[in-house]
């Protein structure tokens, strides 16, 4: 991938400097079962990486390894130029990476704002004492959060603030585990199938916020996308599984021209 790639919106986006993450010979066993093996993945500065595959290639269980949620069986992971690899789910989001899951997951009967006031947890300074004694530090900290909060929900496009997380629109409630992800002010933002369900100017609106994620917030974005048009257009690089080996890699050009890929996604009659 060159230094430097053109977005939608016909602006240069700067790639250069050291990789984001660096992952090299990650491989997930489990019992017999090889989901991920010897997978070397790169993540350069303020790019938007997609990693695609057909169902049970093993995409979610690289993210999965990537985050902390799982240790790699073999592989190191390299963030900023920290070794990450099998660290806690806090100490990686605490590090600088956050994500959104395939499966929504939010707190139903909390308000948006009050979601996106649980993510920004690894950021805030109060300390049990001072919550239970309600120190002035607390109640400022508390009320600067609430405010950020609600300038990630604008941020995200997400209007109805106050609502409970239950009683929102599909769409919102995707929107709003994004807005959750970012309270935690990452470098590196992992989206799971982020346009599931999402018609097609809803999926517009997200790939405008993703260009908007890395232009205007310096931050990188790993994608995992079953919407190929979604993939392709938004995407500098792309990364192809299948059954837990990397078959292909290159720009949306070079990936959808691949014999592997077209294999992969279509069979060998294709």
């Amino acid at each position: 991938m060159g230094e430097t790639t053109t977005n939608l919106d016909g602006n240069t986006v700067d790639h250069s400097g050291p990789p984001v993450l660096d992952a090299t010979g990650v491989s997930k066993v489990f019992g017999g079962l090889v989901a991920v093996n010897d997978v070397n993945f790169v993540v350069p500065r303020k790019s938007i990486v997609s990693l695609i595959g057909p169902n049970g290639a093993g995409k979610t269980t690289f993210f999965n390894c990537l985050t902390g949620l799982y240790r790699p069986t073999t592989g190191r992971v390299i963030f900023e130029g920290k070794d990450i690899t099998a660290k806690r789910a806090d100490i990686v989001t605490a590090a600088g990476v956050a994500r959104t899951f395939q499966n929504i997951k939010l707190f139903k009967t909390m308000t948006a704002t009050e979601n996106v006031q649980v993510g920004m947890h690894p950021r805030l300074r109060s300390r049990v004492t001072g919550m239970v004694l309600r120190t002035p530090f607390v109640r400022r900290e508390e009320k600067a959060a609430k405010e950020r909060a609600r300038e990630l929900l604008d941020f995200v496009g997400l209007k109805r603030k106050d609502e409970l997380a239950m009683n929102l629109p599909y769409g919102d409630q995707r929107r709003l585990e994004i807005a959750r992800a970012l309270a935690s002010e990452p470098k590196l933002l992992l989206l799971d199938e982020p346009t599931a369900g999402m018609n097609a100017a809803e999926s517009e609106e997200l790939r405008r916020l993703m260009d908007r994620l890395r232009t205007e917030q310096d931050m990188s974005i790993l994608l995992i996308e079953h919407d190929m048009k979604v993939v392709m257009n938004v995407s500098d690089h792309i990364t192809v599984l299948d059954h837990g080996e990397k078959i292909a890699e290159g720009s949306p050009q070079e990936v959808r021209q691949n014999p592997k890929v077209i294999e992969a996604y279509l069979g060998s009659q294709a």
